[in-house]
């Protein structure tokens, strides 16, 4: 793969994180536990899980700083302060990931080795859909846009049937909506309603 594409995928990531940092920047205090579109877990438990998930993309290249719990039951519990404990495991990532060599054409990831340019957008898809995720569950604009859904597309169509069936971590794909965008078949095809809302809103 070319150091080109490789570029891409960090630039890519790190569009993720920065729309990742900015969602959580805007939850309200009051919204923490809020539900959202991923089943029970409520906006605080999706940060965690979000965290969690980030910080196993850098250890699976590193080989240490593993998450000392469970990305797939996180807790329902907050950080002292959460955006700095969400940007130092953000920073941390996308550092380690820039750190590759240019031309790298493998890298570890909790998933397996993946094509540089694959493991990096898999790891903005993580971000990227729950900070969606997040989003809507407490009010926010949809910080999934349409190129944002493109550069993600590359992962989820090589890597969501695989993930649904060996961790559940995404529900069926859903049909697309007549004239949906990029976005919206994207959040559709990982399962989500992409007009979801808050029961009452």
């Amino acid at each position: 793969m070319s150091a080109t594409s490789n570029v891409q995928g960090i630039e890519l990531l790190t569009l993720s994180h920065d729309r990742l940092r900015a969602v959580v920047a805007g939850v309200p205090e009051s919204a923490w536990s809020a539900p959202t579109p991923c089943g029970e877990w409520t906006v605080a438990q999706v940060l965690n899980h979000a965290r969690l998930d980030q910080q196993a993309y850098g250890a699976a290249v590193t080989g240490t700083g593993w998450p000392e719990s469970d990305a797939f039951h996180p807790d329902d519990v907050l950080e002292a302060d959460v955006t700095a404990a969400l940007d130092k495991v953000l920073t941390q990532v996308a550092d380690v990931y820039a750190g590759l060599p240019a031309d790298a054409e493998e890298v570890a990831t909790p998933l397996g080795p993946l094509p540089f340019h694959v493991a990096a957008a898999a790891a903005a898809m993580d971000a990227g859909v729950h900070a969606w995720d997040i989003a809507v569950a407490t009010g926010q604009a949809s910080p999934l846009d349409e190129d944002l859904a493109d550069g993600i597309r590359l992962a989820a169509d090589r890597l969501a049937d695989h993930l649904r069936d060996a961790f559940g971590v995404f529900a069926a794909a859903r049909e697309v909506p007549e004239g949906a965008g990029r976005a919206e078949a994207l959040l559709a095809f990982l399962g989500r309603d992409p007009h979801w809302a808050p029961a009452g809103s």
